[in-house]
């Protein structure tokens, strides 16, 4: 399964990133790409332990078996995927290309991943080998929105 700490695919996922642009659009979905790019970045912040998010009720009951289900293989998240309310982006436009950068610099530093403690807002505490590949197929699944 891909991970987000191997260099090799985080080569991929950047290189896909700066395929991204202000006129790329959403296959589906409600973001547009300056929303996507900053909730990603946000995404980043959290699992390095820079945003904290709460744990969602239904994650406490239900998230350690949605966990395993989820990351049986690289299949992509379904679309339209619930997310926390801190990483929901609610201004409609800002600078692209600014984001895209912090975003890429963030994917770069999981080569350093340090935060053992990390709990997801929704599957709860997770070990590095998860949070890995968790990461990847949130990446992936966005980018695959926005058709790259």
């Amino acid at each position: 399964m891909k991970t987000v700490f191997d260099k090799t695919t985080r080569d991929e996922l950047i290189t896909r990133i700066d395929t991204l642009n202000e006129q790329s659009a959403a296959k589906w979905g409600k973001m547009n790409v300056y929303q996507m790019i900053k909730h990603c970045r946000l995404w980043e912040e959290m699992i390095s332990g820079e945003l904290k998010c709460r744990r969602s009720f239904p994650g406490r009951l239900f998230g350690k078996m949605a966990l395993k289900g989820f990351l049986k293989d690289d299949d992509p998240p379904g679309r339209n995927t619930p997310t926390a309310p801190e990483l929901k982006v609610k201004e409609g436009s800002g600078d692209v290309v600014a984001e895209k950068k912090k975003w890429i610099a963030m994917i770069e530093e999981n080569a350093h991943f340090s935060n053992p403690y990390f709990i997801h807002p929704f599957f709860g505490k997770m070990t590095k080998e998860q949070v890995g590949c968790l990461a990847y197929k949130h990446i992936d699944h966005h980018l695959r929105q926005f058709g790259c």
